[in-house]
């Protein structure tokens, strides 16, 4: 076993009803003008009067946070927490406004000298210096697992996304409140869930910084997520399920955070840029011919995958199995399960590899290299639903 180190968030609060809790945990942070970076989804569900219920403080709500988050969006949060002089950021929401607030949390920190960063000076790996504001992140989805990773993926120009990464923009508190998510709608529900899903295969494979840490926690919310998200998108209102689904998406993303994601997530990024698909459906709908593509590579890993979703198989069938059980699975829940049926063509193939070849961050951790002519070809298998 080869050496590897391990980051995570500070503190986790886990359980129904454990929003309650956030002003205590933000005494502990003497935090007192707290910005909650949110949504207009959020607002209209009535989501933010139960976070307002449970902070006592001096609060300014910053709620334009957009799917994808463009510079603008992200700068915009981060002038309106200097304003309120917030001393802690509360992230809440999807990925997207978690994403934000991690972000505003370093860029609303630049009174000293040594704090003082631009937005285009934090792209990149460990490329964040200084310090942030206290940071609490709350999800109301179970997918993307943002409370959990350093991670934050912005949108740079009309179809380009580059991240931030950096153990700075872990959270203080990551508060997992399964009320929060009931009754969110089946097509999210899905999405989101076959997304932690993914960064849960990706973490098994990631051929760079996989360790034994990581496989544990992949293993485990792979169980979680597969035994609840059916019952999760049937039964709307089943907390124990969304609990289970939350706790499952928190740990993948502990695990893709330190073994990072591959191939799944550089094809899917360019159909998020480009047709503005959710990324948890953009995932959905390559992972299957992803999975083919990586059996040769990865067959005892996914062997041990399919054990934990419960396919009983040999390693020489286990990639050709994964891939018809997540696409039977989209069917199921009722997702698109061809690129077509999204409004892509066979024109747009092209544009969509080249861009897949531009996120070599992802693509080193693939366990089987991709080449542009192996992008074409997965596109052009998930155009239509081919060889599933």
């Amino acid at each position: 076993m080869s050496n590897f180190a391990f980051t995570t968030v500070h503190k986790v609060l886990c359980g129904e009803g454990t929003l309650a809790q956030i002003n205590d945990e933000l005494n502990s942070l003497s935090v007192t003008r707290p910005l909650i970076v949110t949504d207009q989804g959020i607002v209209s569900a009535g989501l933010l009067d139960q976070l307002y219920a449970a902070v006592n403080l001096d609060v300014e709500v910053f709620a334009d946070v957009v799917a994808d988050p463009p510079e603008e969006i992200v700068l915009r949060a981060a002038a309106v927490a200097e304003t309120h002089q917030a001393d802690g950021i509360i992230g809440f929401g999807g990925g997207s406004s978690l994403d934000t607030a991690k972000v505003i949390a370093r860029l609303a920190c630049q009174q000293q000298p040594e704090n003082q960063q631009s937005l285009q000076d934090m792209y990149g790996v460990d490329c964040v210096k200084g310090q942030r504001l206290p940071l609490v992140l709350i999800p109301t989805t179970a997918g993307t697992g943002s409370e959990a990773t350093p991670v934050a993926v912005i949108t740079t120009g009309e179809t380009t996304k580059a991240g931030v990464v950096s153990s700075t923009l872990l959270p203080d508190v990551a508060i997992l409140d399964a009320t929060l998510t009931a009754g969110l709608p089946k097509h999210v529900t899905a999405a989101t869930g076959i997304d932690a899903m993914v960064h849960a295969i990706e973490a098994i494979t990631s051929k760079i910084k996989r360790n034994p840490y990581s496989d544990m926690l992949a293993i485990q919310a792979l169980g979680l997520l597969s035994r609840n998200i059916e019952t999760a998108c049937n039964e709307p209102d089943n907390l124990t399920a969304r609990q289970d689904m939350l706790l499952g998406a928190f740990i993948a993303g502990q695990a893709f955070a330190n073994a990072p994601v591959a191939g799944v997530h550089a094809l899917a990024y360019p159909l998020g840029g480009h047709f503005h698909i959710p990324h948890g459906l953009s995932n959905a709908l390559v992972l299957p011919h992803v999975l083919k593509f990586n059996a040769s590579a990865a067959h005892a890993d996914y062997q041990r995958i399919a054990e934990v979703v419960g396919i009983t198989c040999g390693q020489a069938q286990a990639g050709i199995a994964l891939a018809e059980y997540f696409y039977t699975l989209s069917g199921k829940l009722s997702l698109p399960q061809t690129l077509e049926q999204c409004g892509v063509t066979e024109k747009d193939i092209d544009i969509l590899a080249s861009d897949a070849m531009l996120q070599t961050r992802l693509l080193v951790n693939n366990p089987r290299d991709i080449a542009l002519d192996d992008a074409k070809t997965i596109y052009t298998q998930a155009l239509r639903g081919e060889a599933v």
